[in-house]
């Protein structure tokens, strides 16, 4: 199965209930209700299903759109645009680059690294992965599972050690290896946002002191079917953390995925990569056009 395949299956569910309002026969009252309702439903949000809707209204008064197809169609393209507020490409133009990972526990951070590093190793890249969830218990025994999977190299210390010294030795290993990328790990704590936020500056200080320069991005990983859950999540973490980019995960079937829209557009962060599967190449980089064609 493709990549088109997988993320139309993975995203199936909303796909249906969007698709049986353009079964409509005339673009009236009825059919932007139930639009909405329909847009509501699959996780954007009101905030942001009314700004779509506001769009698709105006598109429609200035292109002179008759049909429920040809509005179909401006849906699609309004939506591409919406998620287009950045760049999807990751800025790695340093040896090393840094690649901290955030999230909430069970968003899927872990799977996450481990197929992003097997991703970066295809492209030639020698990745060091760096345990810095040091709380949650087995976290690093899982990211070693994923390391000897994709082939790299891991730092980690005990459970309970201060992130911000794995983060430090992990430093320190990759200029003595010669690695291109150091993808960190951390924890996905949120319930105490003022210990999460001191964590993740503990680290980006030892970054900017021992890696003065170098690239970074901050992924935060969103699970699908967190529904608007995920942009209060994508919230806090900005506050935190300045993140660059979102990695959406979980797209099985079940997820509906809208909450990405709300994300790009109460935020500007530009989804980077979504995953559509459990195996190691389910990784995929983002396309705004691809995931608004499968959405609609």
């Amino acid at each position: 199965m493709g990549f088109f395949e997988k993320l139309k299956q993975g995203l199936s569910k909303t796909a249906s209930s969007i698709s049986s309002v353009f079964t409509a026969s005339e673009l009236d009252d009825e059919f932007y209700d139930d639009l909405e309702e329909s847009l509501i439903v699959s996780d954007l949000g009101m905030d942001t299903t009314e700004a779509v809707m506001d769009r698709l209204r105006q598109t429609a008064r200035e292109q002179h759109i008759k049909t429920v197809d040809e509005a179909k169609l401006a849906l699609r393209g309004i939506l591409a645009d919406m998620l287009n507020v950045g760049d999807p490409a990751l800025k790695l133009d340093t040896k090393p680059s840094v690649i901290l990972v955030i999230g909430v526990n069970g968003v899927g951070k872990t799977t996450t690294i481990g197929k992003l590093a097997h991703q970066l190793r295809d492209q030639g890249k020698k990745v060091l992965l760096c345990a810095g969830d040091t709380f949650r218990a087995a976290a690093a025994d899982q990211l070693e599972i994923w390391s000897e999977r994709a082939h790299c190299d891991i730092i980690r210390q005990h459970e309970g050690a201060d992130p911000a010294s794995v983060v430090f030795d992990a430093i320190a290993a990759a200029k003595a290896r010669g690695s291109d990328v150091i993808i960190c790990d951390t924890a996905g704590r949120l319930h105490n946002k003022q210990n999460l936020m001191n964590e993740l500056n503990k680290i980006s200080r030892i970054l900017d002191r021992e890696l003065p320069g170098a690239s970074k991005e901050v992924l935060l990983v969103l699970d699908g079917t967190t529904g608007q859950n995920g942009l209060l999540q994508a919230k806090q973490f900005q506050e935190c953390a300045g993140v660059t980019g979102i990695v959406l995960t979980k797209l099985d079937g079940t997820a509906k995925g809208g909450v990405v829209i709300a994300v790009a557009q109460a935020l500007h962060i530009p989804v980077k990569f979504i995953g559509v599967g459990e195996q190691i190449d389910d990784l995929m980089p983002f396309d705004a056009r691809s995931f608004a064609e499968a959405l609609i």
